[in-house]
């Protein structure tokens, strides 16, 4: 494991710590991405339930940047991936207090023709699947879920 994701691993029990303790209110996106062929991409992070297969995303500032935008900078961060904030498109919206937080979370997908990706040390593995099966007996996040259907 490399030491930022060991890191990223350690410092996120006390994070949620912070949420349950806390209550703030934040704002996530995560990001379905689509290769033209049928393939869709997975991620497992390198913290938290590092088994779950997940979409790429994270927080933003609404005042600072848009969904889209947010989602164009975390794939970039986490995948190494150019996708333009025009090439976003909503899918959902949820709010949620799973992790002790009031989170209002944004699921978009996008099409990308580039397959390569440099992963950052918030991404242990990622893949291009055709289809869930493909994963195997793994844990799915319920966000991943819920942009197939979308």
């Amino acid at each position: 494991m490399r030491p930022a994701a060991i890191l990223l691993r350690a410092g996120s029990p006390f994070l949620q710590l912070w949420w349950r303790v806390r209550r703030p209110t934040t704002f996530g996106v995560k990001a379905l991405l689509r290769l033209p062929d049928g393939r869709f991409l997975v991620v497992r992070h390198s913290y938290a339930d590092t088994r779950r297969w997940s979409l790429p995303g994270g927080g933003y500032r609404p005042a600072l940047e848009t969904p889209a935008q947010a989602a164009a900078r975390e794939v970039r961060e986490e995948l190494g991936l150019a996708v333009p904030p025009e090439a976003f498109t909503e899918l959902t919206t949820a709010v949620t207090t799973v992790e002790g937080k009031h989170d209002t979370l944004t699921i978009l997908t996008a099409f990308t023709t580039d397959d390569r990706l440099i992963l950052s040390p918030e991404i242990a593995e990622a893949r291009w699947v055709k289809n869930l099966q493909e994963l195997g007996d793994s844990p799915l996040s319920k966000w991943l879920l819920s942009a197939l259907i979308e």
